[in-house]
This record gives C-alpha cells, structure tokens and sequence, in this order.
C-alpha cells in the first residue's frame, strides 16, 4: 500500500510539473507584428507571438458585428491598432484579464470561420496565431429557411467584463513615427555648442510630447535615447508601426557658416528604383499581401508608390507653410532627395531639416527650449492640419 501511494504521489507530481512547464509556456509571450491579408470575401489576420498562447473566443462577430479574442499569457505593453481590409474595417490588440484582447470591428455580416497557431517553420522564427473571417453568404434568391442562424452570445459575466453592450467604433488614431536623426556613435554634423544628434533628439522628444498631449495620434519614435539605430531599421519601425506619417528630424551642415533656414525633403523621382531595390531584398512590402501575378504586384507597388509620393508632397508643403514665419527658412525650402529614411513605398515620409548647426544663429535658435517648442508646434499642427483636410493632389 505504501509503494502505491509512493507512485501515486510520483504520478500527481510529474502531472503537476507537466501542467506548470504547459502553464509557464502560455505566460510573458511577447508580440510582435499583427499582419493582414484577404478581401470581401475572407479575410486573415496574423498575430506573430514569440511563444505559445492558446485563445478563447468572446464574440465571434455573429452577434453585433465585434469579434473579441482574448489570447491568454501575451503580454502587449503598448496598444496596437490598425486599419483592416475587406471583411475587417478595423482591428485593436491592448492588455487585457489574463493576456491580449484583440477586437475587430467587422465591414458588414461576418464571422470567425477558422483559427490555429502555426509554430515555427520554413525559417520563419515566430508562432503565428491565425484568425480567418469570413463574410456571411447571402441567401439565394427564393431559398426558405428551415430555422433561424445560430447566434453564438457571450455569457453576461463575459459581456460586462469585457464586451459593453453599446460599445463605440474602434477608436483608431493616426499613427505618427518621429525619427531623431543619428545617435550615438553616429554624431552627425558639429556645431560649436555640441553635435547635431542631441539637437534632434530633443526636437523629437518634445514633438512626440505634443502630439500624444493632444490625445489625437499614437506616437512612435526611433529612438528615445542616445543610441545608435540602422538607417534601414528605421524605415522598419514605420513600416511595422502601419504608420500613416514618418518624419525624420535633423540639423543641416554646410562648409559655408552664413548658410541657415530650415528646409524639407521628399523623396525624389530618381531614387524610385534604389526603392525598389531596398524593398526587393527580402520582399517585406508584399509579406502581408496575397500570393499573385507578379506583374499584378509590381503594378501593386507602383500604384502604392506614386501614391504615398504625392501625400508625402503634400504634407510638406502644409509643413513648410506652417514654419515659414516662426523661424527662418532656405530660399528653396521644398527639396527633393533618395535619403533612405524616405524610402518606404507605402509609408508618407519627409525629411525636415531645423537649420544649420555649424551656423551661429540657427545653432542657438535649434538649442534654445522656447524656440525649439515654437518649432515643434508649427510642426505639430501642420500635421493636424494635413489629417484634418481631405486628400488632395500635390501641385508639385
């Protein structure tokens, strides 16, 4: 009886283990991307995780249009969001009871037809957690109905906890990426006072105070800190963030020290094939799209190009109208460049340049809080500015 009870116990503790390792896998799993892909029909939304989580569905969309999914033990320290495509209008992941809540508001009558988590394969690193929603199939024309769709309602206690019962739209803000140009060992141009990577630093930092202040856009920046950031790691950042503006901070140079203003850069038509080219090198542009023709998607790609070249225009022609007057400018103020922070063929993107740091007046304007703050706030409200008007063509 003694030995039973011995291998009893042996049992229960070995399950025990076996149940904490399982339990300790679906704990601190990390995010890392959300990516879509589909069209009117079915759409699919991927959730790259660095471990393993298991999901329970709250609202399957049947009910009000909301799927809900609580993925357990994800821990997503900021709120991510994007817009959706063909059946999602649009999507949220934020911290949630017990790990992640992803939502999605649905275009129209829709629900979660399949998901699964795929581990690593095929040397891809990450677990993919897949959720595919599809559209509800009218019925045909002169069909009966033998008896009602089955709606599937969360439970009350669900409800109160996590699903209002009049819930608004998914609040989806302009995501804005401030780049503070160098950092680092890469100090940039020098001026008399210091070098050109602490100016831009502090230019990006009381920006991104601005804008979140406003409490209208979901800020990223590259940096925050004096580090060192690739410039092709910076274009990622935009591109992962889905962000719909990318401005990059800097502070000029020239061998002349009477050179000063400020000045903006677009990329330019010339360096649209060295985009293609830093696009092509492992395909990140088409990652989230679906598998097609390649001349449908080199197609794809210049449409999206041409595109984001004319929002990046226009935008820094509302960007150059709000700085003229709060502090000196080039004569030439809208310039055209292949810098590669611009790059990014679906991302926005302008390059400003707050003046010159080997010039005495801009170096002291640049380095001085208060002008600095009148600086960034022509900055920030052009940006209100450029998201609060309808799109329209650059005359450029």
């Amino acid at each position: 009886m003694r030995g039973r009870a011995l291998v009893a116990g042996a049992v229960v503790a070995v399950g025990l283990a076996v149940f904490a390792v399982g339990h300790a896998a679906t704990e601190n799993v990390g995010l890392l991307k959300v990516r879509m892909g589909g069209d009117s029909r079915e759409t699919r939304l991927v959730i790259e995780l660095d471990g393993v989580t298991s999901a329970k569905v709250l609202s399957d969309g049947t009910a009000d249009r909301r799927v809900a999914v609580l993925l357990n033990g994800v821990d997503t320290v900021v709120a991510q969001q994007g817009a959706g495509r063909g059946v999602v209008k649009a999507w949220t992941v934020e911290k949630g009871q017990g790990g992640a809540l992803l939502q999605m508001d649905l275009a129209g009558p829709a629900s979660v037809k399949r998901r699964f988590l795929l581990p690593p394969a095929d040397g891809v690193t990450s677990y993919r957690y897949v959720i595919d929603v599809a559209s509800a199939a009218p019925a045909a024309p002169g069909a009966v109905m033998t008896s009602a769709p089955t709606k599937i309602q969360p439970s009350p206690a669900i409800r109160a906890q996590f699903l209002p019962v009049k819930k608004p739209a998914l609040p989806l803000k302009k995501v804005v990426v401030i780049d503070a140009g160098h950092g680092g060992r890469d100090a940039g141009a020098k001026g008399a006072m210091g070098y050109e990577k602490d100016v831009n630093l502090a230019a990006a930092l009381t920006l991104a105070d601005q804008l979140g202040r406003s409490g209208r856009y979901k800020v990223v920046l590259t940096r925050s800190t004096d580090v060192y950031v690739p410039l092709e790691t910076r274009v990622r950042v935009a591109q992962r963030a889905n962000a719909d503006l990318f401005i990059s901070l800097h502070s000029d140079s020239a061998p002349e020290t009477n050179l000063k203003g400020a000045s903006v850069y677009t990329l330019s038509d010339k360096a649209s094939s060295r985009a293609t080219r830093f696009v092509s090198r492992d395909d990140w542009f088409m990652k989230a799209s679906l598998a097609g023709d390649q001349g449908v998607r080199d197609i794809l790609f210049d449409l999206t190009q041409r595109a984001t070249r004319n929002r990046s225009a226009v935008f820094a022609q509302t960007l150059v109208a709000n700085i003229e007057g709060k502090a000196p400018m080039l004569r030439r103020s809208h310039r055209d460049a292949g810098f590669m922070v611009l790059l990014a063929p679906d991302v926005p993107a302008v390059l400003l340049e707050m003046g010159f740091v080997n010039n005495p007046e801009d170096e002291a304007r640049l380095r001085d809080p208060a002008a600095r703050t009148r600086l960034m706030r022509a900055v920030s409200q052009a940006i209100d500015a450029h998201f609060g008007e309808p799109m329209k063509v650059a005359s450029r």
